[in-house]
């Protein structure tokens, strides 16, 4: 009875996961107490992060929440960090929780009116390159001036729609019917080869967008959080902020374009892949018969989801309140207005973000661990303490390196600080202290897309319903990434330290 006990316990644990992957989140649970009390705390919280993301790698073999939060619960109780101080990052970053809880469920209500906009988009452009252009232009524009997890909420959106009605047509079902599309057992054999194109084709699209959101959230205040809080320490309003910001932003933003497009037509690193003609033939008739078959219901609903897009828009560019406060009236306009009053349906909204709601509370833990063991504190101390030339371009390698494996909020924050600091204390010029606010800046904002832990965007995306339909695994987001990285890495040290 024991013995069958004790193999149940051991089923049980994180599920259906691999048993080496079972077996590697125990050795983890056992390595940190002999590291924090054998060696040292600051020991132990490294091997933490390091663990941490290697359940954000492994996020297709077993959801990060579970095994990331058993490591986190452990580094409470060994007082790596305090509740308490769990509980101050929380409510440092309650409003990326607020958006996380109405903003994407907001997005969620507007899917037909997504689905309708990009897929003539999708049918209307027939070059890979310059769609995969549009994208990442797209995606950098808004966000400029909205919110990163925003528009990335919107790309999954409608690639969740295109995967899900070609799924179930393939498959015999009805694409407007809610039917399960992420098991292909029910799709006939001769369709494979298609699903499969059609999925490193919405990868690719996926990965633009995905970067154009750093792209554009480096150049303006609003784009990223870190932007703001080190727009307010310097004291630059949006006009100020731009134009410091722009010799090293323009450039760069220009050869992300011109990477998007190369990698299409070179066809390296997983992009370039066509859609296919049946695919294409089956979203257009989609469509079409959508067109035909629209009622003056359908079509009311559709225009407030417009209204309600517009509001969201001008609201987020006017910052007129906190972003999710206006997903949250986003929902109540679009439910109130297109006849949705059940709970059920209201409930659908949320699910996708809950999840990772819950995980990036997780994650702010693991960066409450590095600022209780100042982790990060020799290293800004090193760099520092180099000569004035030296410190534009070592700054923005050590931003980008720690934003890669962290926050990069929290990395702009530990960093702007100190050298506010050191500008207060007379070690620097204001002129020096503005260049070093830009490497920051520029540090934190574009090396960070080489790991989806680096950037908020990225981790939403891995985390999404949308990764595990189109394969888009952490190895493989960081595969797609590399070009991105070295150019938009190399091009801003160069900026940084050659043309400020």
């Amino acid at each position: 009875m024991s013995g069958s006990m004790a193999q149940a316990f051991a089923h049980n644990f994180l599920g259906q996961s691999p048993r080496w992957y079972k077996a590697s989140i125990v050795a983890f649970l056992l390595l940190n107490p002999l590291l924090f009390f054998a060696v040292s705390p600051a020991a132990a919280g490294w091997c933490l992060v390091i663990e941490f993301i290697f359940t954000l790698a492994m996020a297709l073999k077993c959801y990060p929440l579970m095994p990331g939060g058993l490591l986190l619960v452990e580094a409470l109780l060994l007082g790596m960090a305090t509740p308490q101080a769990l509980y101050d990052e929380l409510v440092h970053n309650f409003p990326v929780i607020l958006l996380l809880m109405f903003m994407v469920a907001g997005i969620y209500f507007m899917k037909e009116l997504l689905l309708y906009l990009f897929s003539r988009l999708l049918l209307g452009v027939r070059s890979k390159a310059l769609l995969g252009l549009m994208f990442c232009f797209l995606s950098a524009f808004l966000s400029a001036f909205l919110d990163a997890l925003t528009v990335t909420a919107v790309i999954i959106s409608a690639a969740v729609g295109f995967y899900s009605v070609y799924h179930r047509v393939a498959s015999g079902n009805d694409p407007r019917q809610d039917s399960a599309f992420a098991d292909d057992q029910q799709l006939p054999t001769l369709h494979h080869d298609d699903l499969e194109q059609f999925r490193a084709f919405l990868r690719s699209l996926l990965m633009h967008g995905a970067v154009g959101t750093a792209l554009g959230g480096v150049c303006t205040l609003v784009g990223e959080p870190q932007n703001l809080l080190i727009g307010h320490e310097m004291g630059w309003h949006f006009a100020d902020f731009f134009r410091k910001v722009a010799p090293v932003s323009m450039p760069v933003l220009a050869a992300g374009l011109v990477t998007c497009v190369l990698l299409e037509k070179l066809r390296w690193f997983g992009y370039g892949t066509l859609l296919p003609d049946n695919v294409r033939r089956v979203l257009a008739n989609y469509a079409a018969e959508d067109d035909a078959q629209r009622t003056s219901r359908q079509r009311a609903a559709l225009l407030v989801q417009g209204l309600a897009a517009l509001i969201l828009i001008v609201g987020l560019a006017l910052h007129v309140a906190e972003v999710g406060l206006i997903g949250l009236l986003v929902i109540v306009l679009i439910t109130a207005f297109t006849g949705i009053t059940d709970e059920h349906r209201l409930g659908n909204a949320f699910k996708d973000a809950m999840p990772f709601t819950a995980l990036l509370v997780v994650f702010f833990a693991v960066v409450a661990v590095i600022h209780q063991q100042q982790l990060f504190t020799p290293l800004i101390q090193w760099v520092l303490a180099l000569p004035a030339n030296q410190q534009p371009g070592m700054l923005f390698i050590a931003n980008g390196l720690l934003s890669a494996i962290s926050d990069n909020v929290f990395v702009a924050t530990i960093y702007i600080t100190e050298v506010k600091h050191a500008f207060v204390s007379g070690q620097m010029s204001r002129e020096h202290f503005e260049t070093l606010a830009i490497a920051i800046n520029t540090g934190t904002n574009l090396p960070s897309v080489a790991t989806p832990n680096g950037q908020a965007a990225f981790l939403f995306l891995l985390t999404s319903a949308i990764a595990p339909l189109v394969r888009l695994s952490y190895g493989r987001m960081v595969w797609m990434a590399l070009p991105y990285t070295v150019v938009m890495g190399l091009l801003g040290w160069y900026a940084v330290s050659y043309w400020l």
